[in-house]
């Protein structure tokens, strides 16, 4: 029986939707079970099918010399799977006949570098990287992110690696599972490639000051990990540039995430980097999230530079090195965004989707086409820039932003990181900004059957044609994503999220009032679709 079941199909393995696994252009699942609920979806067998699918696909795009195998890089973040997951990840590289580097704990965009390093000691580059991480999701969640020196996969590649995990989860066999742990105790490496990836940080804070040893000295900055995987960038970025990095916090990984999300989006989150800052007293204050491919900045009045304030002061550094070049966002910045860029900064504002590898690939295209773009940024906090290869790296953001304080203190100019909010000022700001998100039930009867994205779509139509009605309304003449709406003191934007069946709602005004009116707009157009749960617009009317 034992030599029979060895070369049949593994019985014992779960049948699984591996398709519901794909995040856009990211893999997610759940990785721990204890959360009611939420069956582990992503189990070590799931995970070694995926990475086995990733190298198929890697093997046939990069058409190899059979004698030399492929490399792959394999790194994680913080959180409490990530040890086993890696495991299995290297099981899976290594029985489709690739080697694989293991990189133990390190951020997203270290991945996609170790693609386009060239350092034989480090073995790169590698010919593909594999990052596990969930980003800022809760603890029993995790994921992969898949890289080649072309940059991250698409959501076709990744639809494309699924399906061919499928058939390799359902070959399985005993014999098999047996064989690839073999192969992975033969094939595997291990480096510090984070040591690497710092010191290139390091030195491009160097130049950009003219070659100083330590142009941060003196420079009180405090950096907030949120126990992710960024705590490397106070010992090994900013202290061997001269920086007092002291009351730093939260730097030591700990999935379990027991003092705030590791999200620059989050309230919590900000609160807590910026009351860092001010006991501190210090100049300027750093907070990533999860995987580090997100970053914001507090400078020394606790003012924060997240969602659209980072994306000004990022587009005024970019336009003072590029002249006139086009910056791409997502599509729920403000219209007192688009003002400071193309009337104070004398940029041009390209407004695209959401979703952080649509922005990047528009820019990119932009370029393609002639139109020069330096740099995609989403109000998430991902942002990309040309000269960086298009990679959205937090780490990498901020030392633009050190860049900007050390050239000015080379400069002889002083003042901390007020260097930072002069360059924003003149930003409109609403007083009001709300995201209020409106479900689609998919079982009620007025789907008719069809799907949420139909029914979306169908609420998209009617709130656009009530719009066109209304003279007090003006629908945005250039728009990518859902009905955007100026007028009534600010602006609307309902659209159909990516992946959820879900129609988030954005509002900015200058008064709660005139948001309230732009509120009203909305559900008057949209209390014709029973399955639309409003009740989150509802409410937000009702407290006015």
């Amino acid at each position: 029986m034992a030599a029979a079941s060895s070369t049949t199909a593994v019985p014992y393995l779960d049948k699984v939707d591996f398709m519901k696994l794909q995040n856009g252009s990211d893999i997610r699942g759940v990785a721990v079970p204890g959360v009611e609920g939420e069956p582990v979806t992503l189990t070590e067998p799931v995970t070694e099918a995926i990475a086995a699918a990733f190298s198929a696909w890697l093997s046939e795009k990069k058409k190899v010399d059979a004698s030399k195998p492929l490399k792959v890089s394999v790194g994680h973040d913080s959180r409490i799977s990530a040890q086993v997951l890696q495991d299995a990840v290297t099981r899976g590289v290594a029985s489709a006949g690739l080697d694989v580097v293991q990189y133990g704990l390190a951020s997203t965009p270290a991945m996609f570098n170790s693609t386009l390093t060239e350092d034989e000691a480090f073995l790169c580059p590698v010919d593909g990287a594999i990052m596990i991480t969930a980003s800022h999701l809760p603890y029993n969640r995790n994921g992969f992110k898949f890289f080649t020196n072309a940059g991250g996969l698409g959501k076709a590649d990744i639809k494309n690696i699924l399906e061919r995990a499928v058939d390799i989860y359902n070959s399985f066999t005993d014999e098999g599972l047996m064989k690839s742990k073999r192969k992975a105790s033969e094939s595997l490496k291990r480096v510090d490639y984070m040591t690497l990836y710092t010191s290139d940080l390091v030195k491009a804070v160097r130049k950009a000051a003219g070659n100083i040893e330590k142009p941060l000295e003196g420079f009180h900055i405090v950096v907030d990990a949120g126990n992710g995987a960024g705590g490397f960038f106070a010992e090994k970025v900013l202290q061997p540039l001269g920086a007092i990095t002291s009351g730093s916090q939260f730097l030591e990984p700990d999935g379990m995430f027991p003092n705030h999300i590791p999200n620059p989006e989050d309230k919590t989150a900000m609160k807590a980097i910026t009351q860092a800052v001010l006991e501190n007293k210090a100049d300027l204050g750093i907070i990533f999230d999860t995987d580090v491919d997100r970053s914001a900045v507090v400078d020394s009045t606790a003012r924060e530079f997240n969602r659209n304030r980072l994306i000004a002061l990022m587009s005024a550094i970019v336009l003072e090195e590029h002249p006139g070049t086009t910056i791409v966002t997502d599509s729920v910045t403000s219209d007192g965004l688009t003002t400071f860029i193309e009337n104070k900064l004398g940029g041009k504002h390209h407004r695209f989707k959401r979703g952080y590898k649509n922005v990047i690939d528009e820019a990119v295209r932009l370029n393609s086409v002639g139109e020069e773009s330096h740099l995609a940024i989403e109000t998430s906090g991902h942002g990309a820039l040309k000269e960086n290869h298009w990679l959205d790296d937090g780490a990498y953001l901020m030392v633009k932003v050190l860049n900007k304080l050390a050239s000015a203190r080379a400069s002889g100019i002083a003042g901390g990181s007020k260097v930072l909010t002069d360059l924003v000022e003149g930003l409109q700001e609403p007083r009001v900004a709300v995201e209020l998100r409106l479900k689609i039930d998919q079982n009620h009867p007025d789907l008719k059957g069809g799907s949420f994205r139909e029914y979306g779509e169908a609420v998209l139509k009617l709130l656009e044609n009530h719009v066109e009605s209304d003279p007090k309304l003006q629908k945005a003449p250039v728009n990518y994503e859902g009905v955007r709406v100026s007028g009534l003191g600010g602006w609307f934007l309902l659209r159909l999220s990516l992946h959820d069946p879900v129609l988030p709602l954005n509002i900015e005004a200058s008064s709660h009032e005139d948001a309230v009116k732009l509120g009203l707009a909305v559900a008057s157009a949209v209390k014709k679709f029973p399955a639309l749960d409003t009740s989150a617009l509802d409410k937000f009317l009702q407290t006015s």
